[in-house]
């Protein structure tokens, strides 16, 4: 019966989703190995690695298992790592001072990655959150009620440098302090370190979707509570033009590749920091975004693959060079 009727139509753009092929060779964008950043939780000791409850598939490696991991990403042409400490509770006070120590676990595991798979882009955080007993970014003010701004990226810079001595390519601010950029790059500058380049979280939202992050560093545990309070420095979910300001300050400072965090709820912003920058542009697809597919996968609600796929391909579409994501290692899998 439809064989019957026919539309006097001249444009047909189904035309060009007929077979696989034709759908191939228009696809607009494409996922590769190397748009990701794996991000990446270690631990002291030699334990087997540890399970994230709140993040299934992620795990704590020791420096050991860390290095076999990076070979393995490596291998499946995924570029780049970005390392997070998990400190024990011991090591941590209230200004973080194990951040600075010369022998700290962050750069043994740098170092020893750095020497076992050299081509593999190492990214570190800087940000005093895995080392303080709040839980915090930074050093709290006299009244406990705020992070103190200048004091904080005083720390650091020094943080940044010693990262820089143990080899990382690419120091990654996370706190959101104002000015940490440029203190940061001139830091590097004065120290020799003209070559180690910023990876700016230029522009993090203070989203209610990091708890399984906390989880996974011990920041909220070490609180008391999965639910910190960081307006005062992170970004307010509800302003866009705010955002853009954070952009162009990171950018003049001197951050050499700039971030959007959240990505996935966050595709305007992407699009809009796109728009207004020539920089790479990278995107965090966070904690929480992976464990709700994963929730929702496990409940037999949605498909894991696919909506793995979409939710990395719209970030990709929004405007990111670079996606970090806990599904890096997944989707070179599948991409090869």
């Amino acid at each position: 019966m439809a064989d019957h009727f026919k539309l006097d139509l001249t444009q047909r753009p189904r035309r060009l989703r007929r077979t696989a092929s034709l759908r191939s060779m228009v696809e607009e964008t494409v996922l590769r190995p190397q748009d990701f950043i794996a991000p990446l939780f270690v631990v002291d000791g030699k334990g087997a690695p540890e399970p994230i409850r709140s993040m299934p598939g992620v795990m704590r490696f020791n420096i050991i298992d860390l290095v076999k991991e990076c070979r393995a990403l490596a291998k499946l042409g995924v570029p780049a790592v970005a390392l997070f400490p998990k400190l024990d509770a011991k090591f941590k006070d209230e200004v973080g001072r194990a951040a600075l120590h010369e022998d700290a676990l962050i750069l043994r595991a740098v170092r020893a990655v750095k020497k076992a798979v050299p081509q593999m882009t190492v990214i570190t955080d800087i940000a005093l959150d895995p080392y303080t007993t709040h839980g915090h970014d930074g050093v709290l003010s006299a009244d406990g009620l705020d992070v103190a701004n200048d004091h904080t990226v005083a720390i650091l810079c020094q943080m940044a440098v010693l990262h820089a001595r143990a080899g990382v390519d690419l120091v990654a601010p996370s706190d959101m302090m104002d000015g940490r950029i440029g203190e940061i790059r001139r830091a590097l500058d004065a120290a020799g370190f003209t070559g180690t380049g910023i990876l700016a979280y230029a522009v993090k939202f203070n989203s209610a979707y990091y708890g399984p992050f906390r989880d996974a560093v011990g920041s909220a545990k070490a609180a008391g509570t999965k639910l910190l309070n960081k307006a005062t420095y992170q970004l307010n979910p509800a302003n866009r033009r705010e955002a853009l300001v954070e952009l162009r300050l990171d950018e003049a400072e001197g951050a050499d590749i700039v971030m959007v965090k959240p990505a996935g709820l966050y595709l305007d912003i992407i699009r809009e920091v796109r728009d207004a920058t020539h920089k790479p542009v990278a995107a965090y697809q966070i904690s929480g975004e992976y464990a709700q597919i994963h929730a929702a996968a496990q409940l037999g609600w949605l498909d894991l693959a696919r909506c793995r796929h979409e939710s990395l391909l719209a970030i990709k579409r929004a405007g990111a060079d670079l996606i970090l994501t806990y599904f890096a290692k997944d989707m070179a899998l599948a991409l090869r």
